[in-house]
């Protein structure tokens, strides 16, 4: 894990810009597992690794000095030339795999980069020569991160996937603290290999320029600790300067370093970096307990995982924080129009309050207005008050102020740090002289250090340099005097309010005269808008009381008649305070108001064309005009008998503007009015003055006609109205069952179905699942863990699930067959008596076999 052993052979990386472009270099030490070779343009040889001397079967003195052309192939030279080709210096590493270098048929990876003016080759021979797809695996284990709920599940997710990937014994995501500690916070490890999960490491563990080389050289392998590393003839170049060793992929690491892997017990390690904007935020640390070789194919695989993880981080990250952000900003928006309508932040504060701690997650508020003191929660008291603010008069003037260790800035604050040990302030004047300020609460923290975190450094033979711990046991730190941590969603919503409530002081201020000219003009005309809509109201009643005999046999229909029609008319009221400040459909207000007065009698009413949405505005506007145009045809018009009826015809133009056509047949006969009521002045001048569209009404003696335009930018095209049927997902199913509890395991030959199944056993109650590709690994699970319940997959490859199936029988634990193939009979006649579900099973049929077991043990 702790990489301070990123360094090249020589202690340092050295910077070769400035050395001559024809000087060549091959490399220094390397692992035993590779070899490397530094040449220029021409490919001449300048240094030469012992070990890359074996393979060309000479010895170093033989190869340095020479051309490339002399030891290889013209194929290999053909294929080196072609990547070069495309190599930049800004785009890492160019890889080959299962290149037959010598042309004697022994097969290599090959990686070749930029270091200084020369070119890098890297040779590692080619372990497994089986046709696979690396690649192949990274997706599937990639949709798992990705239905991941958080950045924490997803962490989860990607230690299984690396370990999958790379067979290693423990895998680790270690996560990066603002003051540059590591915490392990999650892990996928063999049943026999002991747990880190929980573990803070200090910041010395990396050290600086280590971090700024896992930035660069994403993937690191110490593929033995104990291994033999080849050293380079000679170590450097005329000047004594050796190569920056920093991208090579083969070069050996510190031995301070495999000193602190074999205290730890570590036979095999493995580094990959994990970015979020380019940044380290964290490492795949995976470790084994014997040797243990990747391939550069494998590898390469593990790397691109590691890189669409760091997306899917950086995806989960800012899903979390745009979710945070919008909840605050609706929060937020509803305390402005509270404050902006003239509510004061300390007459109002029992109110105000609630809405600030939506804001802001805090154990006390306070505001300081004016010299005026108002405090809720833990909070210090009026006077602890006064110096802290002169305290935050100090800070830079315009800004939040935010701490969780209050007493570490002002010390003073330790005579109220059992109420308050951080702060976040939000200056709401121009002046530093007013605050709404949020406390926390001290918050005694644990944490778990791998080893005193005290003496991470000692002094070593060399004199003061890193050496490793010997002692892995946690050590247990208790802090005192912090509060929880202020996130940057707190900071960013604090700043938000902030500002806000710095125009609204200067709002209210520059809108007080205007409003109070206003208020007079407003209240009068209130009062007649309210008298009109009285009497509205009280006519609608009285035709609903008088239409609604027509219907009625007696008293009971008829009350329940008129019931249903205020009923609906209340809805068409409600319609606009149910929807938010989004498009609403036009249909629907049409409906909603309709129905109040045809208590959904068809054929009275109709409506044809296009489903327009109309913005906030043209809706509020238009639910003015429709409910005028209704209750003027109810009062008056085609809905004023039982022989009436009304179409409406909605069309939007080419242009995007829409136009609706209003149209009463079949009532009584029509007469022109002869003035203008307050009705129709809303009909006819509302959507002129309030959208910029236009009116034009017709009294035609067959029935009253209205045609409206409204103008494009009100209007958007939706989708015709559906029914909505209710079903229920596969999760939300629930089945009367016994469930599972304790430890599992799943025995199958594909990792991806093994994952899958897995997961359903947890989602039935399983504690903890264990998975096995083979029969010694499952049998060795079986008698180390305890198992309650098992699924073995029939077939094995070159294997048989027998031996395991016979093993749980003989210990009376119950298992499901899983198999693909369809005559199951003939296939486990051999087997203990057991429950077979075939695939591919979903979770429903899965659970199925194993309750179906289950109750038979019952």
């Amino acid at each position: 894990m702790n990489d301070a052993h990123h360094a090249p052979h020589t202690g340092q990386d050295v910077d070769l810009t400035n050395c001559d472009r024809e000087q060549i270099h091959l490399l220094g030490t390397v692992q035993a597992y590779g070899c490397l070779i530094s040449t220029s343009s021409d490919f001449m040889i300048n240094h030469v690794s012992e070990n890359i001397a074996d393979l060309l079967g000479l010895a170093p003195s033989a190869v340095v000095g020479g051309r490339l052309t002399e030891f290889l192939p013209a194929n290999t030279i053909h294929d080196l030339r072609t990547k070069l080709q495309l190599i930049r210096i800004d785009t890492g590493a160019a890889r080959l795999f299962a290149v037959d270098v010598m042309g004697n048929g022994a097969l290599f990876d090959v990686s070749i980069h930029v270091s200084g003016h020369s070119y890098v080759f890297e040779f590692e021979p080619k372990i497994r020569t089986e046709d696979r797809d690396e690649m192949a695996l990274v997706q599937p284990l990639l949709s798992r991160v990705k239905r991941a709920k958080d950045v924490i599940g997803a962490a989860r997710e990607a230690a299984t996937a690396i370990q999958v990937l790379s067979g290693f014994d423990r895998v680790m995501v270690y996560k990066f603290a603002e003051d540059s500690s590591g915490e392990v916070i999650a892990e996928r490890c063999a049943a026999q290999m002991e747990s880190y999960l929980g573990l803070r490491y200090p910041a010395s563990d990396i050290p600086k320029q280590a971090r700024e080389l896992y930035k660069r050289n994403l993937l690191r392998l110490i593929a033995d600790a104990d291994g033999h590393n080849a050293p380079i003839v000679p170590p450097a170049n005329a000047l004594g300067e050796p190569l920056d060793l920093s991208m090579s992929v083969t070069r050996s690491v510190s031995p301070i370093h495999l000193e602190y892997l074999r205290n730890m017990g570590v036979g095999a390690s493995m580094s990959v970096s994990i970015l979020k904007d380019g940044e380290l935020w964290g490492l795949f640390a995976c470790h084994h307990n014997s040797p243990h070789y990747i391939d550069y194919e494998r590898r390469t695989a593990i790397e691109l995982f590691a890189q669409f993880f760091s997306y899917e981080l950086l995806q989960k990250s800012e899903q979390k924080i745009r979710q945070e952000e919008r909840e605050a900003r609706r929060i937020h928006d509803h305390l402005m129009i509270r404050l902006s309508n003239g509510e004061d932040l300390y007459e109002g504060f029992e109110v105000v309050a609630d809405e600030l701690a939506e804001i802001v997650s805090s154990d006390g508020i306070l505001v300081y207005s004016d010299g005026r003191f108002i405090a809720r929660g833990a909070t210090p008291t009026r006077e602890e008050f006064l110096g802290l603010a002169r305290f935050l008069n100090t800070a830079p003037t315009g800004q939040i102020y935010a701490t969780d260790n209050l007493a570490s800035v002002y010390p003073a604050a330790s005579s109220f740090g059992d109420r308050a040990a951080g702060l976040l302030a939000v200056p709401i004047s121009r002046t530093p002289r007013d605050y709404i300020v949020f406390f926390r609460r001290e918050v005694t923290q644990s944490v778990n250090w791998a080893g005193n975190p005290e003496k991470p450094v000692e002094l070593g033979p060399n004199g003061a340099r890193l050496t490793p711990r010997k002692s892995f046991a946690a050590w247990q730190e208790i802090v005192h005097g912090t509060s929880s941590p202020w996130t940057d969603t707190d900071k960013r919503a604090a700043e938000a309010l902030r500002v806000s409530l710095i125009e609204v002081v200067l709002k209210l201020t520059d809108d007080a005269n205007l409003e109070r000219r206003k208020g007079a003009e407003k209240q009068e005309l209130l009062i007649a808008e309210l008298n009109h809509r009285v009497r509205n109201i009280l006519n609608l009643i009285r035709g609903l009381v008088s239409q609604s005999k027509d219907g009625a046999t007696d008293i009971s229909s008829y009350t329940k008649l008129l019931d249903g029609r205020i009923q609906s008319l209340a809805r068409a009221h409600d319609q606009l305070t149910r929807k938010e400040w989004e498009p609403s459909p036009l249909r629907e207000l049409i409906d909603v108001e309709v129905n109040a007065f045809l208590n959904n009698q068809s054929g009275r009413m109709t409506v044809t064309g296009d489903s327009p949405m109309l913005s906030p505005e043209a809706f509020s506007t238009m639910a003015l005009v429709i409910h005028e145009l209704v209750t003027n045809s109810a009062k008056y018009g085609a809905l004023s008998n039982n022989a009436g009826t009304v179409s409406v015809g909605l069309t939007i133009d080419e242009d995007g503007s829409l136009h609706v056509a209003w149209k009463e047949q079949g009532g009584p006969a029509v007469k022109a009015p002869t003035r203008r009521g307050f009705g129709t002045t809303i009909i006819e001048k509302t959507i002129p003055h309030e959208l910029m569209g236009n009116v034009k009404t017709q009294f035609l003696l067959t029935g009253f006609q209205a045609n409206m335009m409204i103008p494009s930018r009100h209007v958007t095209a939706g989708a015709a109205p559906q029914p909505v049927v209710a079903t229920a997902s596969v999760h939300e199913m629930k089945v009367e069952t016994h469930g599972l509890s304790g430890e599992v395991l799943v025995v199958d030959d594909n990792l991806i179905i093994a994952l899958d199944a897995c997961d359903m056993l947890k989602t039935y109650g399983a504690e903890r699942a264990h998975m096995s590709g083979s029969v010694d690994e499952a049998l060795a699970v079986v008698e180390k863990r305890d198992i309650s319940f098992a699924v073995l997959d029939v077939n094995l490859g070159s294997q048989t699930s027998l031996p395991i199936a016979q093993k749980l029988a003989a210990k009376n634990i119950p298992f499901v067959l899983a198999t693909g193939y369809g005559d199951t009979e003939a296939i486990v006649e051999a087997y203990p008596a057991a429950q077979i579900v075939k695939k591919p099973f979903t979770t429903e049929s899965l659970l199925r076999e194993v309750e179906a077991t289950l109750q038979s043990r019952s």
